[in-house]
């Protein structure tokens, strides 16, 4: 009973997350305003492709597309690079004391909003000279999500067996080899999993976005669909396609891995 139970509120959250797409999926494909109000959630008589070319070269969601891609990629390796380093070093540390102070101060982050912190993060980048520049939200996207990253990569690394490395130094590997050689080949499903999660979060951050970004030529999707929405909010047909383009990259990437992110999450759960 009790599994028939989860499965139906399983089943009734998944139609209130899929109704609202299915409907803004149909409007992008059809021909205009009126066919959308008359039949708002029939199927389109005829597809219309054209709204997406329109939307992409009207609304410069090409740009801001490759300006999402991009600074997601970017701040996602920084935080994949910086996230293994210090997940090695803390679970193996000879120092126990000191690695548990570390770990808990670096987690302590976990538990501080992100809003909090956005006026003195403007100060900051503003001295740095970083406002409406890229590098204002690389260097946040990175650093907001270093603390569950590296929470993710230490529970794997912890559950690796030190015979391997033991092993390893017998052949006359160093801290270095045993890094990029041993641990990093062992550790790719964390670390698929925390790539895949942080790009996610950068390409749906909306925020900071708006916030340290002036020029529109800088603006990433999730804001330029802002802008979109005011110059184009009597075109609901342009409206959703502009809408679908922000979608379904997440869509195709999450539903590809979909296996690496709980692989990596569930990772070392058992011993750790």
């Amino acid at each position: 009973m009790k599994k028939i139970l989860s499965h139906i509120i399983l089943m009734l959250y998944i139609l209130i997350i899929i109704i609202p797409f299915i409907f803004v999926l149909f409007s992008s494909l059809k021909e205009n305003n009126i066919e959308i109000v008359t039949d708002p959630w029939g199927i389109p008589s005829s597809l219309h492709f054209d709204n997406y070319v329109m939307a992409w070269n009207n609304a410069k969601i090409g740009t801001y597309f490759f300006n999402s891609f991009y600074i997601s990629v970017i701040a996602s390796v920084i935080t994949l690079g910086f996230g293994a380093a210090t997940s090695y070093a803390l679970t193996r540390m000879k120092f126990i004391n000191l690695s548990k102070f570390f770990y808990t101060f670096i987690l302590f982050g976990l538990v501080i909003p992100t809003g909090s912190l956005l006026v003195p993060l403007y100060k900051l980048i503003t001295d740095l000279h970083l406002y409406n520049t890229h590098l204002a939200l690389i260097f946040p996207y990175a650093t907001f999500a270093l603390p569950v990253s590296i929470y993710i990569i230490c529970a794997f690394m912890r559950a690796i067996p030190s015979e391997l490395e033991e092993a390893a130094m017998i052949d006359g590997l160093g801290a270095l080899g045993l890094f990029t050689r041993i641990v990093l080949p062992i550790s790719i499903p964390p670390l698929v999993t925390v790539f895949i999660l942080n790009f996610l979060g950068n390409w749906n951050e909306f925020v900071m976005a708006n916030f340290y970004l002036s020029s529109e030529n800088l603006r990433t999707l999730p804001v330029g669909m802002v802008g979109f929405r005011d110059a184009f909010n009597t075109n609901y047909a342009q409206l959703s396609a502009g809408i679908m383009f922000s979608v379904v990259p997440v869509l195709i990437i999450y539903s590809i891995l979909q296996e690496k992110i709980i692989e990596g999450v569930t990772a070392g759960s058992v011993k750790g």
